[in-house]
């Protein structure tokens, strides 16, 4: 068992591509767990596939190394507040964070949300400016933005003095002051060990573990991660779960696992502020307490804030369901949901009333996507309805979520960006500029922000930066249309004809290339008018034994536009559907045309 004075439990807090997990990498490097001729893949703790291809983390993980005498356990949080319910959880693991920022961008929006949680469970926190190397660094400016920062969340005065290192996790270096010969992590790692306590709790009083984190394994089922916060934990042990309802179950302890690096260990014990995965439970779930059975005290549960976007998954009913999906019923689909709920405990599922399928909710269109994308990976095939924002009542009043949007974006094409916010019903609060560069603050419905992404990046070039965050319920800002263009429907299941895409190109933007099996209702295209136009995508040239010089002009096709799931499900509207099936993604219209 290791001395809980030798323990230190911290979070490590990033907005997305400031650097996190490269940091975690380099800490692990020059801990010396690994050998010098060991071959370590990058990106160590992005486990997940969809995390190395987007470059986000959207779990939160556990990962430790050893440095000198003392054990330094990771928690790993999501950068992205659509991935929140991950954040408020794991938080209660540790025993300080480390904040990370960018020497050139500063603190971003998403950093608020975390950093918010940190200091509402009176966590000191670790400055690192990260990214030093950076030509455009502001290193000075982005420490005084992180103390404004610190002042809006009103830190306490204690946590205000915060210590400060400069870093560059790519070449592997931190420095105390700016000047310092970069040498090592050393700096970093000193910091750690004098300004994060020890974890507190009592070897001798009852067990207490309060489950922040669900794992699964293939041999042992469902695996409960959470922090020993009081008593000692034994194999073979019997215990109690404490639900969040108040109920008691009794279990016993079959493993106990450390982490090391990014691995599991199989122990015996386990003490005071180590974190650890527990099996022998195979219905344990977020938020319920492992406690001694003679003397239970459940620790009181995660609060999580509420969801804020909803959309159906019902059964694929299309005239190409279960062509291509292994997993195609409403049971499995049920099964699939209720199996996430488990473990993501910002997601709610419900049945719907008028019609087989679900109601699932989440933080935001990233959360529900990302759900979609893994499902899909997984061998399932379903339909997914557009995201709706979840609205509330009070006091007679409608109410609706609004999030607080930060963009960056260069001064030539401010005039658009406030333009469409516009229409979104976005309100202005802030406007900076300088360097040819304009900072903008808008309070802005959630609604507004559904499907704005890719028409942002449209209308920067690719050249601007779009951060938000959840602010709070407001009035309800009236009524709001999601696109103005109708949609190309086929009138018929047919196989698509270059001759005939040709002709359709000039009706609007076209997804489909030719070559492709399509049925009645399907969506090829986007219309160039404001209404849906039924189309005939394997009409085939009609043919003469007459020719005449110039008249059989090539056919030219301009390439299908490509949109990803998150563009599909913005793109949809209410009486449109997206069939979701592991090799296949389409648009369709939830009544077949006539």
């Amino acid at each position: 068992m290791i001395k809980q004075h030798k323990i230190r439990n911290i979070a490590i807090i990033a907005h997305v591509d400031h650097g996190k997990t490269t940091l975690v990498d380099q800490l692990f490097k020059q801990s010396g767990m690994f050998r010098d001729n060991q071959n370590v893949a990058e990106r160590l703790m992005d486990s997940i596939d969809l995390e190395r291809e987007r470059g986000i983390t959207i779990a939160s993980k556990n990962g430790s190394f050893k440095y000198q005498d003392f054990l330094i356990n990771i928690i790993d949080t999501p950068g992205h507040a659509d991935f929140g319910g991950q954040v408020e959880r794991v938080l209660k693991m540790a025993d300080g964070a480390v904040l990370l920022v960018d020497a050139q961008e500063g603190p971003m929006p998403q950093t608020y949300f975390v950093l918010k949680k940190a200091l509402a469970l009176g966590l000191p926190i670790i400055v690192v400016i990260n990214k030093i190397d950076k030509p455009a660094a502001r290193c000075d400016w982005a420490v005084d933005q992180v103390f404004d920062l610190f002042v809006k969340l009103n830190a306490p005065e204690e946590i205000l003095d915060f210590p400060i290192v400069y870093a560059s996790s790519r070449d592997g270096y931190a420095i105390n002051e700016l000047g310092d010969e970069p040498v090592s992590m050393e700096p970093l790692l000193q910091k750690v060990i004098i300004h994060i306590p020890a974890p507190a709790g009592d070897p001798e009083k009852p067990l207490q573990l309060l489950v922040s984190s669900i794992d699964y394994s293939p041999y042992l089922g469902r695996l409960g991660i959470g922090k020993v916060t009081s008593g000692t934990l034994n194999v073979n042990k019997d215990i109690v779960m404490a639900r969040r309802d108040g109920t008691l179950t009794p279990a016993r302890i079959t493993k106990v696992y450390r982490f090391e690096s990014n691995q599991k260990v199989a122990t015996d014990t386990a003490g005071i502020g180590e974190i650890v995965a527990i099996a022998g439970m195979e219905d344990v779930t977020v938020g319920v307490t492992f406690t001694d059975p003679d003397n239970p005290i459940p620790l009181p549960p995660t609060v999580i804030d509420p969801p804020t976007v909803s959309m159906n998954f019902i059964p694929n009913d299309s005239p190409f369901a279960g062509l291509e999906g292994q997993f195609v019923t409403s049971r499995q689909l049920d099964e699939r949901l209720e199996r996430e709920t488990f473990s993501d405990v910002a997601l709610v599922v419900k049945p719907l009333e008028d019609r087989v399928g679900f109601a699932v909710s989440g933080r935001g269109e990233l959360h529900l996507s990302i759900l979609i994308e893994r499902m899909r990976r997984e061998g399932y095939e379903f339909q997914a309805t557009r995201p709706q924002v979840i609205m509330h009542e009070k006091n007679g009043e409608l109410l609706e979520p609004y999030e607080e949007l930060t963009i960056d974006v260069d001064e030539l094409y401010m005039g658009a960006v406030i333009e469409r916010l516009g229409m979104r019903r976005g309100q202005i609060r802030e406007m900076k500029q300088g360097q040819g560069m304009t900072r903008l603050l808008y309070a802005i419905p959630t609604r507004g922000l559904l499907g704005f992404r890719s028409e942002f990046m449209t209308i920067t070039k690719g050249m601007g930066v779009m951060n938000y965050v959840f602010s709070h319920y407001g009035p309800h800002a009236g009524e709001m249309r999601n696109r103005k263009n109708g949609a190309l429907v086929v009138k018929a299941p047919c196989t698509t004809v270059a001759y005939s895409l040709f002709n359709l190109q000039e009706r609007g933007r076209l997804f489909v290339g030719p070559g492709l099996p399509v049925y009645l209702g399907q969506i090829v295209g986007e219309n160039a008018r404001d209404d849906d136009m039924i189309v005939n995508p394997a009409r085939g040239k009609k043919l003469t034994n007459m020719r005449a010089a110039g008249s059989d002009e090539n056919v030219v096709l301009t390439p299908p536009l490509k949109m990803s799931l998150e563009d599909c499900l913005a793109w949809i509207n209410d009486d449109e559907l997206v069939e979701i099936t592991p090799k296949s993604i389409r648009l369709r219209k939830r009544q077949m045309p006539r």
